[in-house]
């Protein structure tokens, strides 16, 4: 008769079962699924929601960053995925507050910028939520559990008893169970992984390697590791293989665009060289966005002195910031230099060796002085080695200013404004002057006495905050129009004031609250893409709102326009801002504007899969009336990364004995 088994011995064998040498690797991918999932909801990633293939690919790639360490003994194996666990918690988690800054996942150039992180400071607590503990709290377990296995005391009891033979053989038995075990856990990973990104790359997804696509495009195909995964293997193809080069047919066709962009009548208007020899002052306003200019809240104006200088100046009501990962680098990038932004990483750290036609630089070949104001660390962006590059004079840093106002993350704009203007002093007209803001830096920070807004229902909020420091940054404009004044600079500058990027305050309702009515995506994407461009030229002349699409890679090419320098030496994505032409103007999202539609993309691929908005009625219309412009848009961000990643103006330079059009 068959005893039933004791309840010892049943407890025995659960406590075999629940083992750590059997528990540890699914316990693994259960809590490591899980923070990506949680990942995946907070992101909160409009028209994409998580389906059969993507879990598979999440288990997949799971399995590809862990399939080894089934291939080592019990204790080497617990330490190694905890880890792990720790690791790569602390990549998603990183990942989420970089995307609820930036709406981008972190790559490789972002990674070679880590050394910025600890400015950011206050900016990085706000993006901190509490529910967030939710992504270490299985720490609390897992780590002490390991450190108690790690440091007990091995039992040798039992291989004390064994006969040598046998001890052996069970030992090759065991490694080659976890050899077994841990390739085929790497077959899987691969089969989940790659068959799934195959399918959707010969489908929906066509081209989305080869492309130029927004990040999140990427993560929606490959997830957050397979991601990763690509861009190491991007970055390793780009970087790491030495200096890389296109094919001479690619490079053929970049040279052709450019050639026959150039060949088109350059245009020779009355604001054509009008205001040559004028000094030239531009300020980069940082987080200065359209949707404030001309409003008010309880009754005050908020940009009251910028509202004043509109009246005699030219206001493009629908300037768009082109900016990506780079931010307020990207700003100053197209800016200065007509071409656009990188999908990943800013061009000032990963290729500021390379060669572009800047302003600064062509300004000092007309015989102006050209000097960058910013109270902040030279060294943030790899502003120094950039700005040589771009043959600045000089670069007035922190170093240079006296901390006599700080406010948030340095010398507050009132002060930075006026002792800019102190050095222009003793700089040698005509002079070009590029001044960096930050005061409006998130979080937005205004001491209590320097605030003089009454932001009503937003009071103690961000987005009041946000008022409240554009507010104290158009006062700062103010005083800085009355010294140019003082200074005898007014009536021979030509004084530009753009916005770099939008603020990262994303929530829809504040900005219905504040405006009053209900937004749809058309008008969120326009308000989080549209800044301020107000340009005031000595006499006042043309003043006036110019609703046409622009973009900052128009910046360049229209102030050299006023100075009388024309384009047809250099190489630009963007053109002039005067001759009444239609511009496409393309984001790096792959988004654009003209004066007819607005394409807004979407995580999936192609043309079809965004919508097509039509700007007289604001609505949705047939996604046929955005394939030219969507068609040149892709054209065009692909040839300005082919420039910039591989160096082609220094090969066409050298090719054409000079800039291009000049003699051979």
């Amino acid at each position: 008769m068959r005893l039933s088994p004791s309840w010892t011995d049943i407890r025995s064998r659960v406590s075999k079962g629940l083992h750590y040498r059997y528990t540890a690797y699914p316990l693994f991918l259960i809590l490591m699924m899980y923070k990506l999932l949680m990942l995946d909801h907070q992101l909160h990633i409009a028209n994409m929601k998580l389906d059969q293939a993507d879990y598979v690919i999440a288990v997949g790639s799971l399995l590809l960053i862990s399939f080894w360490t089934l291939w080592l003994p019990a204790r080497g194996r617990l330490v190694s995925l905890t880890l792990l666990n720790l690791v790569w918690t602390g990549i998603v988690y990183a990942d989420l507050i970089y995307y609820r800054y930036f709406d981008d996942f972190i790559t490789v150039p972002v990674l070679m910028q880590a050394g910025q992180v600890g400015s950011l400071g206050d900016s990085i607590r706000s993006l901190i939520h509490g529910v967030d503990l939710l992504f270490f709290i299985d720490w609390l377990a897992i780590v002490p559990f390991t450190a108690a296995i790690v440091f007990r005391k091995r039992n040798t009891a039992t291989i004390a008893y064994r006969l040598p033979g046998e001890y052996r053989q069970q030992r090759r038995t065991r490694v080659l169970r976890r050899l077994v075990t841990g390739t085929l856990a790497l077959i899987l990973g691969i089969a989940m992984t790659f068959v799934p990104i195959k399918r959707a790359s010969d489908t929906w997804a066509v081209g989305l390697f080869e492309g130029n696509w927004w990040n999140i495009t990427l993560y929606n195909v490959t997830g957050l590791i397979g991601f990763h995964g690509y861009d190491m293997y991007r970055y390793g193809r780009d970087h790491l293989l030495g200096q890389p080069k296109l094919a001479e047919e690619e490079t053929e066709q970049v040279k052709a665009w450019f050639d026959t962009k150039r060949v088109m009548p350059a245009g020779t208007d009355a604001m054509f060289g009008k205001y040559k020899g004028s000094n030239v002052i531009m300020i980069q306003t940082e987080a200065f966005m359209n949707f404030v200019i001309g409003q008010s809240i309880e009754g005050q104006e908020i940009t009251p002195n910028f509202n004043r200088l509109m009246k005699d100046s030219m206001y493009f009501s629908n300037f768009y910031h082109q900016t990506g990962q780079g931010r307020t680098s990207d700003a100053d990038f197209v800016t200065h230099s007509s071409l656009l932004p990188l999908p990943t990483g800013s061009v000032f750290t990963r290729y500021a060796d390379r060669e572009y036609d800047t302003l600064p630089e062509i300004l000092k070949e007309q015989g102006y002085a050209a000097n960058a104001f910013h109270a902040y660390d030279s060294s943030f962006w790899n502003r120094t080695t950039m700005y040589r590059e771009m043959k600045y004079d000089r670069f007035f840093s922190k170093k240079d200013f006296e901390m006599t106002d700080v406010q948030g993350w340095s010398l507050s704009d009132k002060a930075f404004f006026a002792q800019s203007l102190s050095y222009m002093k003793d700089i040698q007209q005509p002079f070009y002057s590029f001044l960096i803001t930050l005061t409006s830096h998130h979080p937005y920070y205004v001491p209590k006495d320097g605030r003089k807004l009454d932001t009503g229902e937003f009071e103690g909020t961000i987005f009041g905050n946000y008022l409240q420091s554009i507010h104290y940054v158009d006062e700062a404009f103010g005083q800085f129009v009355d010294q140019m004044k003082q200074q005898g600079l007014w009536d021979n500058t030509i004084l530009i004031i753009y916005g770099d990027h939008d603020n990262s305050i994303k929530d829809q309702s504040d900005y219905e609250k504040f405006l009053g009515r209900k937004l749809n995506a058309l008008d969120m994407e326009q308000i989080m893409n549209q800044v301020p461009l107000l340009i005031h030229l000595p006499d006042g002349e043309n003043a006036g709102v110019y609703p046409e699409a622009a973009g900052m890679m128009n910046v360049t090419p229209s102030i050299l326009h006023l100075l009388g320098v024309s384009s047809e030496p250099y190489y630009w994505i963007g053109s002039q801002l005067f001759d009444g032409r239609p511009r496409l103007i393309p984001l790096r999202s792959g988004a654009f504007s003209d004066e007819n539609v607005f394409y807004l993309p979407s995580e999936t691929a192609g043309l079809e899969g965004g919508t097509c908005y039509d700007l007289t009625s604001r609505q949705p219309t047939d996604i046929q009336a955005c394939r030219e412009g969507y068609d040149e848009t892709q054209k065009e961000l692909k040839i300005s990364d082919q420039v910039i990643t591989y160096d082609l103006l220094k090969q066409f330079k050298a090719d054409g004995g000079g800039k291009l059009g000049e003699a051979k």
